[in-house]
Parts: structure tokens; C-alpha cells; sequence
């Protein structure tokens, strides 16, 4: 097991869905942007860094059929799938780290929120973006989520590596058009705020 998948599953197993700071009831902007891509409800989606996150939720009940959630701790996708209950089966589930996953399977909509900030290593970046790029179809969309350039420094006692679109554009390359980029102040459950910007890119081809 990896140090990072170490933290993680620490976390996970640690504290309560509630008692992180990422914690969000509703994923509305995350749900609305994978909207606005256009997916029909057989489009592949996978929710990168995905943890105990809500979306999945949202995203079945939206009708969606063909969901994946990745993440680093089993803890975390554990306690999703005790959540979600007779429900998760209709879910792909992979514990994996985003900078090493192989994946024969191409997407159509790849999410992120608050997993690629995290990556504060340049040869990290790299290696998601390459995974990346191997699992989104020409056409397809991406959507990441990190904290914005006056967001915090650190989370989970990790250093983070904040990104506006501009940055995201750069690191993703020239095959990625930007479609929109979205603020969000988000609240955590002890009523801190935090900046995050979520931008979303489009492959570029048909």
C-alpha cells in the first residue's frame, strides 16, 4: 500500500462522511457541469478521486448507467458503497492511485473534485494527465476542481497545489479547449470557507 493510500484510508477510517472538510450534502456545481457536457444516460463517467463523495448518488439518480468512482483508500469507497447499499452494485468501483491506473476503458465525462490538487509534484501531474488522456474519448469532457489561487495552502494536512484555468489549461495541453470555469465558496462543517474553481475542458475532435 502506498503512503498516500495510507493517509487516506486513515482518514477514512478515522472520521465520519461529515467530518471532513470536503464534505459536500449536495454536489450541485459538480451535477451541473456534467450536465451542461451533454452525456446521455449511457455515457461513461468516472468520478476521479471519488472517495465517499455524494455525487454518485446523484449521478443514479439522474439515470445514469454508467458510473465509476476511483480512489486511493478502500475506506473511503467502503463507506459510499454501505451508503448507497443494493444500489452499489450498479457501480464500477476501483481502488487505485490516478498517477498509475491502466485503464482499457475510455470515458466520457472524467470528474475530479479535490483529488488533483493534491499532486504537488510536477512528475505527478504529468502521470495523471497521461492516464487522463488515455481514458477520454476525442469529444469527451473533464472536469477538475481544485482550490483557487486564494484558496488554502493545505487540506488534511497535505500541501495542495491551487489551480485556476489557466494553470488547469497548461497542464492539460493544447488538445483540451476550456468550455467553462465556475467559482465556488464552499462551506465545510465547522462553517469554514474555502475557494475552489471548477473548470471544464472538452477534448479536442469529433
Amino acid at each position: 500500500m502506498s503512503e498516500r493510500s495510507t493517509h487516506w484510508d486513515h482518514v477514512y477510517a478515522t472520521k465520519g462522511e461529515a467530518e471532513v472538510s470536503w464534505f459536500q450534502d449536495s454536489p450541485a456545481i459538480s451535477l451541473e457541469m456534467i450536465r451542461a457536457a451533454g452525456p446521455n444516460h449511457d455515457a461513461a463517467i468516472i468520478d476521479v478521486g471519488g472517495g465517499a463523495s455524494r455525487l454518485v448518488d446523484a449521478l443514479l439518480q439522474d439515470g445514469y448507467r454508467d458510473v465509476t468512482v476511483l480512489d486511493l483508500s478502500a475506506k473511503a469507497l467502503d463507506a459510499a458503497k454501505k451508503r448507497l447499499g443494493g444500489a452499489a452494485s450498479m457501480v464500477d468501483w476501483i481502488v487505485a492511485d490516478a498517477t498509475t491506473w491502466q485503464t482499457a476503458k475510455t470515458y466520457d465525462v472524467w470528474h475530479d473534485r479535490a483529488a488533483f490538487h493534491f499532486l504537488t509534484d510536477l512528475r505527478d501531474r504529468a502521470a495523471y494527465v497521461e492516464r487522463l488522456r488515455s481514458a477520454i474519448a476525442p469529444g469527451g469532457h473533464v472536469i477538475i476542481a481544485t482550490f483557487a489561487p486564494d484558496g488554502p495552502e493545505k487540506c488534511s494536512g497535505l500541501p495542495v497545489q491551487r489551480h485556476d484555468s489557466a494553470s488547469l489549461a497548461a497542464e492539460l495541453g493544447p488538445e483540451f479547449e476550456l468550455v467553462e470555469t465556475r467559482r465556488e465558496t464552499h462551506h465545510t462543517p465547522w462553517d469554514s470557507t474555502q475557494a475552489f474553481q471548477f473548470s471544464r475542458f472538452r477534448r479536442r475532435g469529433s
